[in-house]
């Protein structure tokens, strides 16, 4: 399976990271990772990572900028990709068709070759404009996944917040996840 990921400067760049050390130990896997400049920012304000780190986690890493980049066309084959975080500006671009950067115009691609595409949108509360925006894209079939809290098993900790967020995204994709399900046996 080959996924593109992208991450851009919406708080919550943990989940975007521990997503990508997931997939890392799935040998099936080739991600393929966009980093904005404002996912660099908040990887630097939220955490103590290393951007080196978290670029080691993927198999190919792309400049923004690079248009020319494979991820960029179509006849390039992937499942899907995944925006985690994702802000909202970069939520409105893909519904406008908006293609200034390169994760804008991979996930141009996805919509167009009807590929899965994943946004984890990190705002609270949503506007009108941003419900709008997320209306626009489910009904071209892209997957809108707030991260959500989860309360049923019981967190200890923030770790176990983002596992079970990342466990939704790998289940989206029929990856190999450890999520309690409600009322399991």
């Amino acid at each position: 399976m080959r996924l593109i990921v992208g991450m851009t400067g919406a708080s919550g760049v943990v989940i975007a990271v521990e997503l990508l050390r997931r997939l890392k130990e799935i040998d099936s896997v080739e991600t393929h990772l966009i980093i904005t400049e404002g996912a660099e920012l908040t990887i630097r304000d939220e955490t103590d990572f290393d951007i080196f780190d978290i670029r080691r986690l993927a198999d190919c890493v792309y400049d923004v900028n690079r248009m020319d980049a494979s991820i960029a066309s179509g006849s390039f084959l992937v499942d899907g990709m995944i925006i985690v975080p994702c802000t909202m500006k970069t939520l409105a671009g893909i519904a406008a068709g908006y293609c200034e950067n390169l994760l804008l115009r991979a996930a141009d691609v996805c919509i167009k070759e009807n590929r899965k595409l994943l946004l984890v949108p990190r705002e609270m509360p949503f506007s009108r404009i941003h419900l709008r925006n997320m209306k626009e894209l489910a009904d071209c079939g892209a997957i809108i996944m707030p991260p959500v809290m989860t309360f049923y098993n019981t967190p200890s900790n923030l770790q176990a917040q983002v596992n079970h967020i990342v466990d939704k995204i790998l289940r989206l994709f029929n990856l190999p996840e450890n999520m309690v399900e409600w009322r399991q046996p």
